[in-house]
This record gives structure tokens, C-alpha cells and sequence, in this order.
């Protein structure tokens, strides 16, 4: 059985346990994924279930999307996404995947798009040190020297420099399910979730 469902963050909050303690919680809202293709290693190279999941207007959709829909007879969702697993054999087109899935106190993983923040400077991106105020210096959030002698006569790769940061797909080291509301199609996490709020996460069982 697939122990893996895609759902959209919803924020955080705290909720409480058993022994009165504060737990801080992130929510995530996992709506049944409809399986649209099964995929097999013979014709696909690999052994996946395609779904769909996600409230759309078919206006919405374009073509290619509205083709796979129609070709399995599915009512069109706005999400078309993947989920490996070892035996898809116990599923066909048209079954629903829900929260249901995952019991309280199982151990996930949870794969998002961090929150981007732009061009950003080294002190903010990697945590180098300011340079002197004083003195007339003008080096004060620069990032310094990164030349190199006449050998190689370079800037070698992977320097730390300023660029973009953020927006890049992040996976959290293993966190729990706190609880599991399965008449609203939620779940909580133990922890924060990488993304900003109505993002989609990719939540596993380890």
C-alpha cells in the first residue's frame, strides 16, 4: 500500500498534547489524489501512480491536461503529479488516495519549494561576517577578496558569492504526524514545513 500523498501547506499553529505540553504544528491539507495513469517498468522504466488532485475550472487546463483527464475518464484536477512505490498492482484508474493512508505517530518526510528571498548578499545568504564601520571603510557588507594567484588565474567554482536565494526544493529530515483530521482532509506535522502558505508538499512514510 502507497504510504505517500500530495497536499497544499495550510500555516502553523500549537496545539496541545496529552501531558499539557505546547506542541508547535504545521497543517497541511492532503484532499484525495485520484489516480489518472498507472505507469510500469516495462513501458515507463519505472513503477509509479500518476495522480491528480486540486479544485480547477477545465477552462483553466490546457490541452495536454485535458487529454490525460479525458483519456481516464477523471474529472479534471489542477495538479498532475507522480508517486513511486514498489507494487502498484493493488491499484487501478480511478482510485482515491487520502490521509487515511498514514496513521498518527508515523515518521515522514516532507519535500517542498522553500520560500524564495531574492538576490541576496553573502552576509544574509551564508552568515560571513561585516566588515569595519569605521575608518572610511568601504567593505562593510562586501564580499571580499575572491581572486586567485597567477595560477590558476581564476575564480574557482562553487565560491560563495551573492545570488539568488531560496526557491529550491528542500526535503526535511524526519518529523512526526502529530495528528490526523480525516474529515477535513488534514494533517499535522511536528515541526515547520519548507514553503510559503497554500504551496504543495510531497509527504512519504520513511
Amino acid at each position: 500500500m502507497v504510504k505517500a500523498i500530495y497536499g497544499k501547506k495550510v500555516g502553523s499553529t500549537q496545539i496541545y498534547d496529552e501531558n499539557g505540553s505546547v506542541l508547535c504544528v504545521t497543517a497541511i491539507e492532503a484532499k484525495p489524489c485520484k489516480v489518472v495513469q498507472i505507469k510500469n517498468a516495462a513501458s515507463d522504466g519505472y513503477d509509479a501512480l500518476k495522480v491528480g488532485f486540486g479544485d480547477v475550472k477545465e477552462k483553466s487546463l490546457n490541452k495536454p491536461m485535458k487529454g490525460e483527464f479525458a483519456k481516464a475518464k477523471i474529472e479534471p484536477a489542477k495538479y498532475l503529479k507522480e508517486i513511486r512505490l514498489a507494487d502498484i498492482n493493488e491499484y487501478k484508474v480511478g482510485d482515491n488516495i487520502d490521509v487515511s493512508v498514514f496513521n498518527v505517530g508515523d515518521v515522514v518526510k516532507i519535500t517542498g519549494t522553500s520560500k524564495g528571498k531574492g538576490f541576496s548578499g553573502v552576509i544574509k545568504k551564508y552568515h560571513f561576517h561585516r566588515g569595519p564601520v569605521t575608518h572610511g571603510s568601504h567593505s562593510i557588507r562586501r564580499t571580499g577578496s575572491v581572486g586567485m594567484c597567477s595560477t590558476p588565474k581564476k575564480i574557482m567554482k562553487g565560491k560563495k558569492m551573492p545570488g539568488r536565494m531560496g526557491g529550491e526544493r528542500v526535503t526535511t529530515p524526519s518529523t512526526k504526524i502529530v495528528d490526523i483530521l480525516l474529515e477535513q482532509n488534514l494533517i499535522l506535522i511536528k515541526g515547520s514545513v519548507p514553503g510559503a502558505k497554500g504551496s504543495v508538499v510531497y509527504i512519504r512514510k520513511v
